[in-house]
């Protein structure tokens, strides 16, 4: 079960690696090589929304049909693991929601470099006529 949550917060940490290399100042050929690497990584790691979406429906699946712990009804620890898989599953869903967000942001950025790149060529070539 915790795999799931190994794999996931590594490849969250690989696309927070990227983006950190795609944002940072650096000379124009060494910038259009990390962002062309960047654009090669996003075709494979398309596959993290899905499994993150899964995730996500897997969660409010369990919160949904999880039971409750009344503090009348459980004794201390039950209610100590009652809030810690409460904590638990919290911290998933901001590990889910951050994959897609970097994710997105790793093609925008990417995107937004290639229209800048496009447009400096369209722009050199006008000068030239």
């Amino acid at each position: 079960m915790a795999l799931q949550w190994m794999i996931l917060s590594w490849v969250v940490a690989a696309e927070a690696a990227v983006v950190v290399l795609v944002t940072l100042p650096a000379p124009r050929l060494v910038k259009s090589r990390i962002v062309a690497l960047a654009s090669l990584l996003l075709q494979p790691l398309a596959g993290v929304l899905p499994f993150a979406a899964f995730q996500l429906l897997d969660l409010h699946w369990k919160n949904e049909h999880r039971l409750i712990c009344a503090v009348d009804v459980c004794t201390t620890d039950e209610r100590i693991r009652y809030e810690k898989s409460i904590f638990k599953a919290q911290r998933n869903v901001i590990l889910c929601v951050l994959a897609c967000l970097l994710y997105w942001c790793t093609y925008r950025i990417c995107k937004y470099n290639k229209e800048i790149k496009e447009l400096e060529e369209v722009e050199k070539r006008l000068k030239e006529q």
